[in-house]
């Protein structure tokens, strides 16, 4: 399978999944994962009508959206980069300097650098909250799980939101979770649920502010996540194949 059928397939189900709920699919956006992978696979991709792009790690990502950048120099389009993985305080200015929207804010430490950095150079950098619906000790992430009968976490959560708005060089849109990793894509369907209801809580109790993005859904859960309201789904093996693959390939 090509990168592009592997594309064509995955775009045909994201919109089927939209259509059994009466979502617009259009409404739904696809994240290539290219973590470990080549420049050359972005662009496959890129030629396939892939215009968006996520990376683990500030460094490779900072690497692979430089020569990605020079290679199509000549495009008028331009990809639009997501930094989908953790962030140390100390990455924050390869962070701000070469991507378009963060998904992963956990703590507010590195909501305020970022902030910072941002405001000197003179952006408004999209940001999303990464929120542990999950409860798992191994997730990154604002502790959020049980939130629903849970006052003072609830709580907790308000105080953090309310210090994310005051930050003027980051502009609040959405929430991302990372959900389990199971055989069956349904037992998660509730963590999907919960990440939505806790934004329409956010929503309600901060009038004005729309947050319009959730980033949740991977490889094997993404349908279920368009289903319980994903507007971001961030997909790499389905794509480009599993690591192991994607290396044997690098080195043959």
């Amino acid at each position: 399978m090509t990168i592009a059928t592997n594309l064509e397939n995955i775009r045909s189900r994201m919109a089927e999944a939209a259509l059994r709920v009466g979502r617009n699919p259009s409404a739904v956006h696809l994240v290539a994962v290219t973590k470990t992978f080549p420049v050359d696979d972005i662009l496959a991709a890129w030629d396939s009508g892939q215009r968006d792009f996520g990376e683990n790690r500030p460094e490779e990502g900072a690497q692979k959206i430089s020569e990605v950048t020079v290679r199509l120099s000549a495009e008028s389009e331009k990809p639009i980069w997501h930094m989908i993985g953790h962030i140390q305080r100390r990455k924050a200015p390869l962070v701000v300097e070469h991507f378009d929207m963060v998904h992963s804010i956990d703590r507010l430490a590195v909501a305020q650098k970022l902030n910072k950095l941002a405001v000197e150079a003179g952006r408004e950098l999209p940001v999303l909250l990464e929120c542990n619906v999950s409860g798992e000790t191994s997730k990154y992430g604002y502790q959020a799980a049980g939130w629903e009968n849970a006052p003072a976490l609830r709580e907790r959560l308000y105080a953090e939101v309310t210090a994310v708005l005051a930050l003027p060089g980051l502009r609040l849109e959405g929430l991302m979770t990372m959900a389990p990793i199971v055989d069956d894509a349904e037992a998660v369907r509730p963590i999907f649920a919960s990440l939505r209801a806790l934004r329409d809580a956010f929503r309600e109790h901060f009038p004005g502010v729309t947050l319009p993005h959730l980033s949740m859904g991977m490889t094997d859960d993404f349908e279920v996540a368009v289903e319980e309201g994903a507007t971001l789904v961030r997909v790499g093996r389905a794509i480009f194949g599993s690591y192991r693959r994607q290396r044997i390939l690098s080195t043959n």
